[in-house]
Order: structure tokens, then sequence, then C-alpha cells
């Protein structure tokens, strides 16, 4: 008979939750997008006074795409 009471088998750890993962993803791309808000703005600005148009993207709509791409990547490497 084998006495199972003294730790014998390693127990399973419990999987992150969803929402903790979800908590974690939203601060990286909050990072990311305050990051790439300053740069985003300077292209805009540059792209509108060459083309003397503002009917492009905002830099809102720049910096935004630009987190939706790199944050992901974060995650899946």
């Amino acid at each position: 008979m084998t006495d199972m009471t003294s730790g014998g088998m390693p127990q399973a750890r419990e999987p992150r939750s969803r929402k903790s993962h979800n908590t974690e993803f939203m601060v990286y791309f909050a990072i990311i997008f305050v990051a790439t808000l300053p740069l985003a703005t300077l292209t805009w600005a540059l792209s509108a006074l060459r083309s003397r148009s503002f009917t492009a993207r905002g830099p809102m709509a720049r910096a935004w795409s630009q987190a939706r791409i790199i944050t992901p990547m974060i995650f899946s490497a």
C-alpha cells in the first residue's frame, strides 16, 4: 500500500484566469498606445503638411492601429 498523503504527486497549477490575461493585455495596450502617440502625431502632421490636407486618419487613429498591431505580437511571443 502506498501513502500518497506526504506530497508524493505534484499538484497541477490552476491556469490563469481570463480576466487577468485581459487586464494585462489592456495595460500593455495602454502603454504602447501612449508611447506611439507622439510619433503618430508627428507623422500625421508631416503628412498633412505635405499633402496640404487634413483628410487622412488623425494621430489618435494611427496610434490606436499601431497599438493594435504591436500588443498581440508581444503576447504571441
